[in-house]
């Protein structure tokens, strides 16, 4: 897909609207229009990178900063882990058979209550 026609690159300029509830010159993040959890945001970098199978060692400060972000928003959403049963989900599908629905590089946080079972 050329980044003309990425849905999350018009996102990140503007283009399309977006309840955004971070923005900075790396990263934009804003929540999901069919949200599968009480709190569900996606970040997406504003660099265009299909999946995270195609990044490389350049990409390695990007990806580091995009998790230093999902904690910060974690945070700031009031679901981060501060002991006992609270936390969030990050989720980055990759592929066709990781569930991936738009080519470029995003990481799903979750938050709520929790539809599946405790395992083990």
């Amino acid at each position: 897909m050329s980044h003309d026609n990425c849905l999350f690159c018009k996102i990140a300029a503007g283009e399309i609207p977006s309840t955004k509830v971070h923005e900075d010159e790396d990263f934009v993040a804003f929540k999901d229009i069919h949200p599968a959890a009480d709190t569900h945001i996606l970040v997406i970098p504003r660099k265009h990178v299909e999946t995270l199978s195609n990044c490389t060692e350049s990409e390695a400060p990007l990806l580091g900063k995009m998790l230093v972000l999902v904690a910060r928003l974690a945070e700031q959403l009031g679901c981060a882990y501060t002991g006992g049963d609270t936390g969030f989900r990050t989720v980055i599908n990759t592929g066709p058979g990781g569930g991936q629905e738009v080519y470029h590089l995003h990481a799903h946080i979750l938050a709520g209550p929790r539809p599946w079972k405790r395992m083990g």
